[in-house]
């Protein structure tokens, strides 16, 4: 485009030349920005010294087509000079008047255009972005560098060790820059995913969680007394939280994938497990889990926990041991698992108890139990074994006792017969809000599982084999209260008769928002079961309990 120096350039096209000032003009001509240097517009000396003769950019700045004066004609070259220095600023009046010999002033590099600030790493358990991707890059390196076959022929502190090895290898290799606790913490969240429930670790080691909720890989709820917080744990995507199901559902023998998306599963101690994965659930695999505590609780803890009065819980414990038959109701959440485990504590050492379960989450503390737990079909739609199948064998089980741990569907009239025909001392839950709800509950179940049996004759087969409905309810404030202890006493037409034993009312409030309220006796002094306890030697604790019950409730009117 220019030729070199020492020749007389030709006139290019007027959209490619910089502009040349013409001496005597002044500066102001359009495009040109007087006093800017290194800028459009900057005057530029008809003679130029050596290396100073423009290109497509000099100094940082390019020729434009706004630089052009169409009347400026190219100067002849004149002998060298010189350099002049360009006085920098506005040029004042009359300095183009006589020429001068001047060399454009080095201009700084242009000034880079701004950057958009980076943003931060969304922090997650105080964790940023960066740290994720980290512990994915070692976590692929990992797997390749390891030998899962024999890894898995050790033990878990063996394997523990091997992995932090290889791990510190990585780190090593790679030249990661972090702390000694971030590198421990990296450590241990690596061990966790190849050998345990990944990001869940951490959560199932506290004791006070009741619930943990995972919707998704970026959204980890738990309940802790009573009330629903959201953590900081995360997935490293859907594909990792979806393993994690898969690995703790292959436990016993069950499967999640797309095929077959939801599954009840249990973990080794017995915390109960549901899953239900895409594309059932649209954001990622949803993954439910009630966790059990690591001390089974028993009644002596409910009365610490204000669930029941010292007296109730006597109660509650003859009831167990002179083999009533015993429905469980209440929502979901309210604690039936956990007072069904506590009832069962009464059950005698010698008594042979077979449990029926979706997922075997009941802790039995006996030595004569039988657990026996349903079966989802396989790929081909065979192989099913539901709850009724599991009742109705274990008829032929010679039990003493039979404890289903959920009624819900057609298997309530077997355990119905069950408990009518000599299997005394059963017990079940089901979900009811109170224990007329629930014996409707029964009646409903009964009638959709096919049986044309005429209205009445259900409700007699109902109240000949539940003597007593217990009810548990979850307060708003979290807390689990037993709000009723009711017996099954008879019919009156068509009318199943039911007395209340106790039950529990709300006073009000404290300023913690806290649940204030009393158990209160009925004033019953012979309950429909005497003649039970009074066979099994029990009638007079439970006379004590009753007369005890009825003095508390004297003196809360007071």
């Amino acid at each position: 485009m220019f030729g070199k120096r020492g020749e007389t350039p030709t006139t290019p096209p007027a959209a490619d030349t910089a502009a040349q000032p013409v001496p005597g003009v002044q500066p102001g001509q359009p495009g040109q920005q007087p006093g800017q240097p290194g800028q459009p517009g900057q005057p530029v000396a008809a003679e130029a010294v050596p290396g100073s003769i423009p290109d497509i950019e000099f100094g940082g700045v390019t020729a434009s087509p706004g630089m052009v004066d169409p009347l400026a004609v190219p100067a002849a070259p004149a002998a060298p000079a010189a350099p002049a220095q360009l006085t920098p600023g506005v040029p004042e009046p009359g300095q183009f008047a006589m020429p001068q010999t001047a060399a454009p002033q080095p201009q700084a590099p242009p000034a880079q255009p701004p950057q958009p600030p980076k943003q931060q790493g969304r922090k997650s358990g105080g964790k940023s972005e960066s740290y994720y991707d980290i512990k994915t890059t070692i976590f692929n390196a990992l797997i390749d560098a390891i030998d899962l076959t024999q890894l898995g022929q050790l033990d878990r502190e063996s394997a523990r060790d091997e992995i932090r090895d290889i791990v510190n290898e990585i780190i090593t290799l790679k030249d990661v820059a972090m702390s000694i606790a971030e590198q421990e913490e990296l450590l241990e969240d690596i061990c966790n995913d190849v050998l345990g429930y990944g990001p869940l670790e951490p959560l199932l080691a506290r004791d006070d969680i009741a619930d943990i909720m995972v919707n998704g890989a970026n959204l980890t709820f738990i309940e802790v007394d009573g009330k629903m917080e959201e953590t900081n744990i995360r997935f490293r995507d859907n594909a990792q939280l979806l393993n994690i199901c898969q690995r703790i559902v292959s436990q016993i023998g069950r499967r999640v994938d797309e095929a077959s998306p939801i599954c009840d599963a249990r973990l080794p101690d017995g915390s109960r497990v549901n899953v239900i994965a895409p594309p059932l659930s649209i954001d990622g695999p949803a993954l439910t889990i009630r966790k059990f505590k690591k001390d089974r609780l028993k009644m002596d803890n409910l009365v610490k926990f204000d669930s029941i009065t010292p007296e109730g819980a006597t109660i509650l414990g003859i009831i167990g041991r002179v083999r009533c038959n015993v429905l469980i109701s209440g929502g979901t959440g309210s604690g039936k698992t956990t007072l069904l485990n506590c009832l069962t504590g009464f059950i005698d050492e010698e008594e042979r108890v077979i449990t029926c379960e979706d997922a075997a989450e009941l802790q039995l503390q006996q030595p004569h139990v039988v657990r026996l737990e349903t079966r989802p079909p396989n790929l081909e739609g065979e192989g099913e074994i539901t709850m009724r199948d599991l009742v109705k064998n274990c008829l032929r089980m010679r039990p003493e006792r039979i404890i289903v741990g959920e009624v819900r569907g057609s298997e309530a009239f077997d355990l119905l017969q069950a408990m009518n025909t000599g299997h005394d001392g059963s017990m079940g839950t089901v979900h009811a809000n109170s224990p007329r709800e629930a014996l409707s509950r029964l009646e409903s179940m009964i009638t959709m599982g096919g049986f044309a049996l005429p209205s009445k004759t259900i409700k007699e087969m109902i109240v000949g084999s539940v003597d007593v409905i217990v009810q548990a309810a979850r307060l708003r404030d979290g807390s689990r209260r037993i709000t009723h202890v009711t017996e099954v006493v008879g019919m009156e037409g068509d009318v199943i008769i039911t007395q209340d034993l106790f039950i529990y009312d709300v006073v009000g409030e404290d300023k913690d928002g806290k649940i204030i309220g009393e158990h209160r006796s009925t004033g019953i002094a012979r309950p429909h079961f005497w003649d039970r306890a009074r066979y099994y030697g029990e009638e007079a604790r439970l006379a004590g309990a009753l007369e005890k019950a009825e003095i508390r409730t004297e003196e809360l009117d007071v």
